[in-house]
């Protein structure tokens, strides 16, 4: 039978639990492409993408070690739509670079995951041959935030609000993973998804 690549597009607001669904994803065979992951990497000391961060926010935005300090940078940015488009239009297209990369090199019939923060935001939905949302409320979101990350409430409610509200995510999602509940419901339903991901790849 033949099989053809599944583009998949993994989204989910800060404090979803998205990155868990990644990891579980990752452990049944799917090449997952983290973009936050990748979004480190493109500016990293010595990059051109940081040297660019620098010149528009200042050295202010480094710690000691010439590496980016990534919590002064977001305390920056996410109270300043204007500074985080700068960001933005810097990071994006060097992630996007890699990614292609990154594509090209996934076997031909894989299922590739694509883990990308701010989908919705940047109305990539059409990219992607199916849209997975990780879906919770936000205050369960917050509390998560601040209980488990250890965010202030100001900084976590500040950076949920950066991002596009719930039903906007729900409306481009081709499948949604609820969690709100334990891991062994978000196992369940983790496996139900890569079980319609699978069906799907079969040409």
């Amino acid at each position: 039978m033949l099989r053809i690549m599944l583009k998949v597009g993994l989204t989910g607001g800060i404090g979803s639990g998205k990155s868990e669904v990644s990891r579980r994803l990752a452990s049944k065979g799917a090449v997952v492409i983290d973009a936050d992951k990748i979004a480190r990497e493109v500016v990293e000391p010595g990059t051109g993408g940081l040297a660019r961060i620098v010149e528009i926010f200042g050295t202010e935005v480094l710690r000691e070690d010439g590496a980016l300090n990534r919590e002064k940078l977001g305390s920056i940015v996410f109270a300043d739509s204007g500074k985080l488009a700068s960001l933005n239009g810097i990071v994006h297209p060097l992630v996007g670079a890699r990614v292609e990369e990154l594509q090209h090199q996934a076997d031909e019939s894989a299922i590739v995951v694509y883990d990308v923060p701010l989908l919705a935001e940047n109305n990539l939905a059409p990219m992607y041959d199916v849209v997975v949302v990780v879906d919770a409320a936000d205050e369960v979101r917050l509390a998560r935030l601040v209980g488990i990350r250890g965010m202030s409430e100001q900084d976590a409610r500040a950076r949920i609000a950066a991002q596009a509200d719930r039903e906007d995510r729900l409306k481009i999602a081709d499948l949604v993973v609820p969690n709100e509940g334990s891991l062994e419901d978000l196992g369940a339903r983790v496996d139900e998804v890569w079980a319609e991901l699978s069906a799907r790849t079969a040409g």
